[in-house]
Order: structure tokens, then C-alpha cells, then sequence
């Protein structure tokens, strides 16, 4: 599926994987904060959203390893948003 449908839709969670540090500094509206480090201890809670998940960080870089380990462990239905700052401007031009 295309994450610009997913994100018109709402039918995707997306997880900041930067530092709550780095994610108080701004971030993607109605997005969650889980740092990359914390990824593995948050598989339940993101297996049983029922939700596609879209990762972003900073550049891309740290929502790409999260994406690949969300991967390995059996979650299908995630996608590299890349930067917070570029879903963000994408979730503004799907507003009506």
C-alpha cells in the first residue's frame, strides 16, 4: 500500500523513533514517541494496533533500522516515513 493512502486513510500509527529529547523539539501530530532503542520492548503493543506503521526519525537513517527489525520480527504492514519533518508536510497536503 501507498503511504500516502495509508496516512489519508488513517489507517497507519506513526512512531518518532528519535530521543523524547528530540521529539519534544517537534514532531508529526498524533504521532507516538518510541526511540529506536526501545523498538524491541513495544513489538506487542505495535503487532496488535491493528494499524499499518510508519516510522520516522531525523533523516531516515534510525526509522530505516527500526523498519528492518519490525521486519525481521514478523510485522509486515511498516513503512520508512524517512524524515519526521517530510510525513509531516506530506499529512498537511492531505488535509481537506
Amino acid at each position: 500500500m501507498h503511504l500516502q493512502t495509508l496516512l489519508q486513510d488513517q489507517r497507519a500509527t506513526v512512531v518518532d523513533v528519535r530521543s523524547p529529547g528530540e521529539f519534544q523539539m517537534g514532531h508529526v501530530h498524533g504521532s507516538i514517541n518510541i526511540p529506536l532503542q526501545e523498538i524491541p520492548e513495544h513489538m506487542a503493543e505495535l503487532k496488535g494496533s491493528g494499524k499499518a506503521v510508519v516510522l520516522c526519525c531525523a533523516s531516515g537513517n534510525r526509522s530505516g533500522q527500526a523498519e528492518r527489525y519490525l521486519r525481521q520480527h514478523g510485522l509486515q504492514d511498516v513503512y520508512n516515513g524517512g524524515a519526521w519533518t517530510d510525513v509531516e508536510y506530506l499529512m498537511e497536503r492531505l488535509k481537506p
